[in-house]
């Protein structure tokens, strides 16, 4: 597989697979197991996504992963919730187009925590990388039922668009899965966010390090 051109001069993204936890796919299982799997299977980078779950219930669980993640080389994201991401000392905050602005998020952050933006056409990848965000996430790739975005499907090629146009790192997200997940990081993506295929999978570890060794092949 060729990547992108140019990869080289990008800041490293600390894993070609982003975790997202959603605990509403969690199939009953105890959540504490499943953030154990998607640790013990290496992946360096997770996010806690709990759209359904009231604040105190999100926090607790914050408080949780962060205390799980903290031993371990693997970053910790809070989506949406800046609040909840500074409760539990995250190390960054994910948001969408309609959170929080950037310049806002940033001073109450601080410089040194994670910030990633959801983007979904050309102006707002560009919108966001002036606006100094850390990565953007790009998407829906690929048609999903995990999350409603309001936008079609945009695919690889529109994917390699976004990564002539801009310099930070792309996280791509969308109805990824271990099949095609290829696809993406030869489109340019620095990572690929996958959702159910890691939360519905028998054993999670092993799904994880499958696909981490599908990337150090390529």
């Amino acid at each position: 597989m060729n990547r992108e051109a140019g990869a080289a001069d990008r800041a490293p993204f600390p894993c070609p697979l982003y975790a997202i936890f959603d605990p509403s796919q969690s199939r009953g299982r105890p959540l504490s197991a499943i953030l154990r799997d998607l640790l013990a299977g290496g992946v360096g980078i997770i996010q806690l996504r709990a759209k359904e779950t009231a604040a105190k219930e999100f926090l607790r669980l914050a408080r949780e992963m962060r205390g799980l993640t903290r031993p371990t080389s693997c970053l910790f994201i809070v989506n949406d919730r800046l609040d909840i991401a500074l409760a539990a000392e995250a190390d960054g905050v994910h948001l969408g187009q309609e959170d929080l602005p950037l310049a806002i998020a940033r001073k109450l952050m601080g410089r040194e925590k994670i910030i990633g933006i959801s983007t979904h056409d050309l102006a707002q990848a560009k919108e966001a990388e002036r606006g100094g965000v850390d990565y953007i996430g790009f998407g829906p790739i690929f048609g999903t039922f995990t999350k409603d975005t309001g936008y079609s499907p945009r695919g690889p090629a529109m994917l390699k668009e976004i990564r002539k146009a801009v310099k930070i790192p792309i996280v791509a997200i969308g109805g990824i899965t271990e099949s095609n997940i290829s696809q993406v990081w030869e489109a340019g993506a620095d990572s690929a966010a996958i959702i159910s295929d890691l939360m519905g999978a028998e054993d999670v570890a092993d799904k994880i390090r499958r696909i981490l060794s599908l990337h150090r092949a390529s």
